[in-house]
């Protein structure tokens, strides 16, 4: 969780985008990519949408689906939040990953929160308009370069629209926001209005050839802690299906938007399948099988590495048996003039947890780098050189050693 900085970058209007136990012999021994068909699993090139959310997904989003899962057997994408906007010290120019290895992440974060902000009217003087064409651009040009490109929500509650965190709500507020927004609930029309803002904007983003570019939504995401209004404390596990299950079903029945992948994804509070599961909507709701973790990576060396990894298996294990997609949505750890950098974090701790117990994990991304602090080196911070060496391993994948994600294999 990374609440404090979100709050800085709420607050100011910024925007907001806002590890190894295993030898290099063994590292290379993974091998290349395996086409069509997969070892273990039944999916093939001619069934995969047989195993997603929309079993209408346009070719691009299915390719996608396979592409992801087919990744995953041997490399974990790198991803970062608005890698083309948010730089340390303000640098500017190419992302702060690609300073450093000179090449552009795999995945990039973007955020829907601006773009249905009740402050955006949709005029070309308007800030918030501003940011959605930024955003809308910065998709556009991700997928041109091959990336890969994942939405999450900070939305914004009922009934100000001031704030996505729970702290700022009145009790009374906080007692109602989530279920409020239910079918039949007061604000439920006010929900669906955001929706047919988040359709209208994905169902614009076309590629070269007018093809729709595919993108992974991740709605009301680290709902297992309570710091956002939709988290724990503020709904039921029932109420929460049937917010994801509405969300999903109305974005691909109601409003007929084909290119998306979606993600569930909490926090790292669980150490059970059975607790992960406590509020997941159904395999026929979740094309990605996510976790946000921070803690487990603050500090904790590699006992808390190894956390990290007994929680990715559990993953790992459920999209193994589902033919779902493993992720760890978000991570990171922040470093700052008084937060110095972790020797060998990225090369040691990250890829352990990443990589130990044959687990399968497709993609992982960093939150954004900012004036202030980072969570990606570039080429002068102080551990350049251990996400340079964690970037280059045969199983992390920067976008130069991605397949063509949007391609059937032949």
């Amino acid at each position: 969780m990374k609440t404090t900085f979100l709050k800085i970058a709420f607050l100011s209007c910024s925007i907001l985008t806002i590890i190894s136990c295993s030898s290099d012999k063994e590292e290379d021994s993974v091998g290349i990519i395996i086409d069509h068909p997969m070892q273990d699993d039944p999916l093939t090139t001619s069934n995969t949408a047989n195993y997603m959310v929309d079993a209408n997904a346009s070719k691009e989003t299915v390719a996608l689906f396979y592409n992801l899962k087919r990744l995953s057997r041997t490399k974990t994408a790198i991803g970062q939040q608005d890698a083309f906007n948010s730089f340390y010290q303000d640098a500017g120019g190419e992302s702060d990953i690609k300073k450093n290895t000179g090449y552009d992440p795999a995945i990039l974060g973007s955020d829907f929160m601006f773009i249905t902000d009740k402050n955006n009217n949709e005029q070309a003087d308007n800030w918030f308009y501003q940011q959605e064409q930024k955003i809308i651009a910065d998709t556009k040009n991700a997928y041109a370069k091959g990336m890969i490109n994942t939405f999450c929500w900070h939305l914004r509650e009922p009934f100000k629209e001031e704030s996505f965190y729970a702290a700022d709500m009145s009790a009374e507020e906080k007692a109602v926001a989530f279920k409020s927004i239910l079918p039949a609930g007061a604000n439920n029309e006010w929900y669906k209005k955001k929706l047919d803002k988040i359709a209208s904007v994905v169902s614009s983003l076309k590629g070269a050839n007018g093809e729709l570019i595919p993108i992974i939504f991740r709605p009301f995401h680290e709902f297992d802690g309570s710091w956002f209004w939709w988290g724990a404390d503020f709904c039921t596990a029932d109420e929460y299906k049937k917010a994801y299950q509405f969300t999903v079903d109305y974005l691909k029945n109601v409003k007929g938007v084909h290119n998306i992948l979606y993600a569930f994804s909490p926090d790292n509070s669980y150490t059970t399948e059975a607790n992960y599961l406590s509020q997941y909507p159904g395999d026929k709701y979740v094309d990605i099988i996510g976790m946000d973790n921070y803690g487990d990576f603050n500090n904790q060396g590699q006992t808390g590495a190894d956390k990290a990894n007994s929680k990715l298996k559990i993953l790992s294990d459920y999209a193994k048996a589902k033919v779902k997609i493993a992720a760890l949505t978000e991570t990171g750890y922040r470093v700052t003039n008084t937060t110095p950098a972790i020797a060998n974090w990225f090369s040691t701790l990250l890829f352990s947890a990443l990589t130990k117990n044959d687990i399968e994990i497709s993609y992982m991304m960093f939150w954004n780098n900012n004036t202030d602090g980072y969570y990606t080196p570039n080429n002068t911070a102080s551990n350049a050189v251990d996400f340079k060496t964690y970037s280059s391993k045969t199983r992390s994948a920067l976008v130069n050693s991605l397949p063509k994600m949007y391609e059937m294999p032949k």
